[in-house]
């Protein structure tokens, strides 16, 4: 399958998390669907499936398979779809599961850099390219991946990457590193790490957001504020999320924060996590919920921004 590739549009990406429900942990299918139909009902630029907020690590093939054909049948949107391996017979394996089941849908196959020399990750990304026909969203998180590389050498990554549609930069400092990937190449450069720096990255240049927050009608009322009022009409849009952004960043746990204040948004109906990601600690959810409770209606908020 070959898809000409085409920049991705700017805007809010939302990272879809994969609900679990029961003791075994399955994939509760109703739960995702109730969760992606609200993605586009706020108005989300598209979705991201099967990332790390997805918990595609810990999924099995026919997993992932039934969450892209949940997702591909319940909304329209277009789809970023995350590959979990850094080499590049993994990734093309798992991509070829992906084109099989989302075909057009698939506006970008996310890949992680996998290795600090520009010229290996060059040669990683052109040849899951040509393997595939899909285009690519280069994902720098070196959390989750491990490998870290220098700004510059990922913009002269993305330079020699016909292929790419988007990068999503999360390697802190963020800003900085969307600054220079802004300066030196024309493709959109997204934002992640459940949004807590978006109001600097957008000022450096980010074509928005591509995370996992639980109110991405923050994150979007944020990015339409800044396209027509700039960033102080961003920040004001933004500052009743910060509290909740700044909360869900704890390290090792923001996972199951995420998953839990999505639960009590009625979102999805368990907040189970799959090991190794580690359980909320029970002593955190009043505070959480003091958080939510905190949060202006939704509808309103994007109300008000558009």
């Amino acid at each position: 399958m070959s898809i000409p590739p085409r920049p991705l549009p700017p805007g809010v990406w939302g990272v879809v998390a994969t609900p679990f429900a029961g003791s075994t942990l399955d994939v509760d299918e109703s739960a995702l669907a109730r969760l992606v139909e609200r993605y586009a009902e706020l108005g989300a630029t598209g979705l991201t499936v099967l990332g790390v907020f997805g918990e595609a690590a810990q999924l099995s093939r026919a997993e992932r398979r039934a969450v892209l054909e949940v997702v591909r049948d319940t909304v329209d949107l277009p789809l970023v779809v995350g590959a979990t391996g850094l080499s590049t017979a993994p990734v093309v394996e798992e991509a070829e599961l992906i084109g099989e089941v989302a075909g057009d849908r698939v506006a970008g196959l996310m890949a992680q850099v996998n290795s600090p020399l520009p010229q290996t990750v060059t040669a990683h990304f052109n040849a899951v390219h040509e393997a595939t026909g899909l285009g690519l969203v280069i994902q720098d998180y070196p959390a989750a991946s491990g490998v870290s590389i220098r700004p510059g050498d990922l913009a002269a990554v993305v330079r020699r990457v016909p292929s790419a549609v988007g990068v999503k930069a999360e390697a802190p400092p963020t800003p900085a590193v969307i600054g220079v990937l802004a300066e030196q190449t024309d493709i959109p450069v997204f934002g992640g790490l459940g949004g807590l720096g978006l109001l600097d990255e957008l000022a450096a240049g980010a074509a928005g957001a591509m995370t996992g927050f639980s109110a991405p009608e923050g994150l979007i009322a944020c990015v339409e504020a800044y396209r027509s009022g700039g960033y102080e009409a961003a920040r004001e849009a933004y500052l009743p999320y910060l509290p909740l952004v700044n909360f869900e960043a704890q390290v090792g746990i923001g996972l199951a924060l995420r998953k839990e204040a999505l639960r009590q948004r009625g979102l999805i109906m368990e907040a189970e996590v799959r090991p190794p990601a580690r359980a909320l600690p029970e002593s955190l959810v009043p505070q959480l919920l003091r958080h939510l409770t905190a949060l202006p209606p939704a509808e309103r908020v994007l109300e008000g921004a558009r």
